[in-house]
């Protein structure tokens, strides 16, 4: 199996996008990037880390592939912010992309070119892209929000202006 490792702000935000695909084999709400072995949520929140908020994707290479993962992940955040996502500000909300290998790397500068040529933004599209060193599971709370807490979840998705983002940008 193959692992993408995507941050986009809010981890919640980032597991149900990938959840509804074939190829997808798991998605986990996690920790990636930072110093600090193991962290807590409440580490990760202090922005001492260097951790951001992320999900790390396994999937199959022979359904899917990183290209079509990176198709999703354009859609679920605003790539030209890169202090944070929407009301979430911070070291721990920024967006990155950690590639795995130069291959995942060129396919994610490729892609934020694309974009950019595309002028589907207002501002370019900036999110890093940057080897990937670590990722630690989230707690168990934190895994499948989106299941656990459906009407918290959804009005998170709509306070905290993702959502109206997305749909400005990409529609329903």
């Amino acid at each position: 199996m193959t692992y993408a490792t995507l941050a986009g702000g809010c981890f919640w935000c980032l597991v149900k996008p990938f959840k509804e695909y074939p190829g997808i084999i798991n998605v986990v709400s996690g920790y990636s990037g930072g110093h600090v072995e193991n962290p807590t949520y409440e580490e990760v929140c202090t922005n001492q880390t260097g951790h951001v908020e992320a999900v790390q994707i396994e999937y199959d290479e022979s359904i899917t592939d990183f290209e079509f993962i990176l198709d999703v992940y354009f859609k679920t955040f605003d790539p030209t912010d890169n202090k944070g996502q929407f009301f979430d500000r911070g070291e721990s909300y920024e967006p990155v992309i950690f590639y795995h290998d130069n291959h995942q790397k060129e396919i994610a500068l490729s892609k934020i070119n694309q974009l950019n040529e595309q002028d589907i933004f207002d501002k370019p599209v900036i999110t890093p892209v940057k080897p990937y060193k670590n990722f630690y599971p989230a707690e168990e709370h934190h895994q499948d929000y989106y299941l656990k807490n459906p009407a918290h979840y959804q009005g998170y998705q709509q306070g905290s202006g993702r959502k109206a983002f997305i749909e400005k940008y990409w529609g329903n």
